[in-house]
């Protein structure tokens, strides 16, 4: 009986067992000396047995506690990860704002001062000329290779050029680029470039940051100052993302270009700030510069100017006509507070991802502007706006980029795909969503473990994929309802790719391993009562499932079939024709049941006095194998493999026969002969029945192969005077 402890007493026995100095042998010996007995040290005893399992269910609560506190740690550090480069990219897109004010503000200081210049008089001009000088100056970018300013022309414009030639002339595969009007280098240097998923080195290239583009060249190692064209990517859809320092890993940044993402690696923190700097500000002249393209574009022009009469003496008098009338443009009235305030707003609504917000803005400035003529201040408004709509298209991709964090379900992807349907992408909103879903089903996939038992790991694959498959559909049905049945197509051609993604996982596993015919066949019954539940919302893939596995399975069959026909031709090479003796009743009823469970219900007229069965063992191991072998295939069955397990039965059932009738051809012994008989009767009127209507309930349809079979009194008629088999 365990005695309890008070807690005085346990707390004194657990400072003296963790104390530093703690000998157990003296402490054993000095207990040994103060107890009366034996009872004094059982009980002494039972305290220190109940105080380790104290300890020990303590240690077993912390541990647990740790572990869940770490794998929550752990999921909030992921989350704040991507959270971190959520607004690492914001904060590049609000700078990049904040930077393009100064520079549309600049024209308007120069106007002024043009203004103040004018309305000045002597030396006061020319100190405003002087102003608009140090305006143009500051407007301008930093200098180009050739030393003059962005805003200089001839000689430094074909400095500009001849640098960028001399320098591709080491580039092979560009000529083409040298064709663009305009193009001048900015910046260029040596980079090594990072795989992005395992950071492991790639490659040495070079960068040639032009005014519009960006054009990365590998070294040719046997070249030495030579570079080959690797890729180009033009400013307007490229983003530059700051990589944190994680040594060894530093001076890198990232360049993202939709859709895929590319890591280099500067020489050192100075040259890679540079980088930086010179990426952000080439973009931001590059918008600049098209920006003010658009504004010239959409300006009105002045009417060209009518000749007066008096001006030309050669015009006849009698040829005057009255002038036609000029047709009034009608006016559009933009002067509305949320309409002059929509381009800010649709920036805020963008940066603070208020993605309903902004588009509700345009649907309602289109609604506005829907039977409304097209005068040059909508154009200017429609330019700015487009402007707008293709940050907010890109921004929206972003979201349902395969890179971006693929939990939540399809559900998370709503937000993004819905807004993208607005603005009429419903293709491309397809495409991505189908896209993220393939990424989440494959990471799904991916992480399961392995089990050592192989149904086990199945019930878990088509349990992840079916139940993602399923909720993919129904998000799409919900996502994509009322829009272009082409969508539909998309899907449809998206699950038989998914589909194709499970069976590699499936067969890998469960063919590959060369698993045995049964466990193959609970399996793919699995499989398919998973793929029957798709037909609640209308999909079914039980075609596309069975067109995926016939080939695995035949190899089964055929594996199987090989291994029942080398085993049956094994028994029939030591058959000595005796009854079998199966020693004890026990036996002899486990064998009744097993053939009653074959379908061989008349076994009990081949059962004799004690525990006797007047049938050859090899006919009784025969007949249980083949009814084995049928119902594990007929649980694998389906149209396609309707003559693959026909004849795989007629070559199992011909091992059989054949041997009987040869050995009834060459038996001299009357007695063994007609035991030899009695078998043979039993494969023809008793087992080859059961199989003909095994077959024919597992199938639907009977088997004329196996008609035949049964009614032919021989399946091989041999020469009467051989002695020899045909198998």
């Amino acid at each position: 009986m365990v005695m309890a402890m008070s807690d005085s007493a346990a707390s004194r026995l657990r400072r003296q067992l963790e104390s530093g100095g703690f000998d157990p042998r003296l402490y054993v010996k000095q207990l040994s000396q103060q107890s009366d007995g034996d009872r004094d040290l059982q009980e002494h005893r039972q305290r220190i047995q109940a105080l380790a399992e104290e300890t020990a269910q303590n240690l077993k609560r912390n541990v647990y506690q740790n572990y869940r506190q770490f794998i929550e740690t752990a999921r909030e550090i992921s989350y704040l990860e991507s959270e971190m480069y959520q607004l690492s990219h914001l904060l590049t897109e609000q700078k990049s704002s904040l930077e393009s004010i100064p520079l549309t503000l600049l024209p308007a200081a120069a106007a002024a001062a043009a203004g103040a210049a004018a309305a000045s008089g002597g030396e006061e001009g020319g100190g405003g000329a002087g102003g608009r000088d140090h305006l143009r100056g500051q407007a301008g970018f930093f200098p180009s290779p050739g030393g003059a300013s962005r805003d200089s022309s001839g000689p430094g414009e074909e400095g500009k050029q001849r640098t960028l030639t001399t320098l591709l002339e080491k580039v092979e595969g560009c000529r083409h680029l040298l064709e663009t009007p305009g193009q001048y280098l900015v910046y260029n240097g040596d980079l090594v470039e990072y795989e992005a998923d395992h950071m492991a080195q790639l490659q040495r290239v070079h960068g040639f940051l032009m005014n519009d583009c960006l054009l990365v060249a590998t070294w040719l190692p046997q070249r030495r100052g030579m570079y080959r064209y690797n890729a180009l990517y033009p400013l307007d859809g490229l983003a530059v993302v700051n990589v944190k320092d994680n040594p060894p890993m530093k001076d890198m940044f990232k360049l993202l270009m939709f859709p895929e993402s590319r890591i280099f690696q500067a020489e050192n923190a100075k040259i890679k700030r540079e980088w930086l700097e010179v990426l952000e500000e080439t973009k931001r002249a590059l918008s600049e510069k098209r920006r003010r393209e658009q504004e010239e574009a959409a300006a009105p022009r002045g009417p060209p100017q009518v000749t007066s009469k008096a001006s030309n003496p050669f015009e006849d008098e009698d040829d005057d006509e009255p002038a036609a009338p000029e047709v009034e443009e009608e006016k559009v009235d933009l002067s509305m507070e949320w309409i002059q305030e929509l381009p800010e707003d649709l920036d805020v609504c963008i940066a603070q991802r208020d993605f309903e917000g902004a588009v509700d803005l345009l649907d309602k400035l289109n609604h506005y502007l829907e039977d409304k003529p097209s005068p040059p201040p909508v154009k200017e408004l429609r330019a700015k706006v487009d402007e707008r709509v293709r940050q907010l298209t890109e921004v929206l991709v972003f979201e349902l980029s395969p890179d971006r964090s693929l939990r939540g379900g399809p559900k998370a992807t709503r937000r993004a795909v819905s807004q993208l349907i607005r603005l009429g992408q419903c293709t491309k909103a397809c495409e991505l969503f189908l896209r993220n879903r393939a990424a989440a089903v494959h990471t799904a996939i991916r992480q399961l473990r392995i089990e050592g038992a192989t149904l086990l790991y199945i019930h878990k694959l088509c349990h992840v994929f079916f139940t993602s498959l399923l909720e993919t559909a129904r998000e799409f049905e919900t996502d994509f309802a009322g829009t272009d049945s082409g969508c539909y197509s998309a899907f449809v051609v998206w699950a038989r790719s998914a589909m194709g993604m499970f069976v590699d996982a499936f067969s890998k596993q469960v063919f590959d391993s060369k698993e045995s015919l049964s466990t193959a066949a609970e399996c793919v019954k699995v499989a398919k009562e998973h793929c029957q539940q798709l037909g609640d919302i209308g999909l079914d893939l039980t075609f596309i499932i069975h067109a995926l596995l016939v080939k695995d399975i035949q190899g089964a069959l055929h594996s199987y079939k090989e291994i029942i026909i080398e085993a049956t031709k094994h028994r029939n090479s030591e058959e000595m024709w005796r009854r079998m003796n199966l020693m004890t009743p026990e036996a002899l009823g486990k064998l009744k049941e097993e053939m009653k469970s074959c379908g061989v219900s008349t076994f009990e007229q081949y059962t004799g006095d004690d525990c006797w069965v007047n049938l050859s063992y090899t006919v009784v191991a025969f007949t249980k194998q083949t009814m084995g072998f049928l119902e594990e295939a007929l649980k694998l069955y389906f149209p396609e493999l309707h003559m693959v397990l026909l004849e795989s039965l007629v070559e199992i059932i011909l091992v059989a026969v054949q041997h009987v009738d040869y050995s009834l051809r060459c038996e001299q012994d009357p007695e063994k002969k007609a035991f030899i008989r009695q078998n043979a009767s039993f494969l023809y009127e008793t087992v080859l029945p059961v199989v003909e209507k095994r077959f024919e309930e597992g199938v639907g349809k009977p088997a004329k192969q196996l008609q035949d079979l049964r009614n032919a009194s021989r399946l091989i008629r041999v020469n009467p005077e051989s002695t020899t088999s045909v198998v």
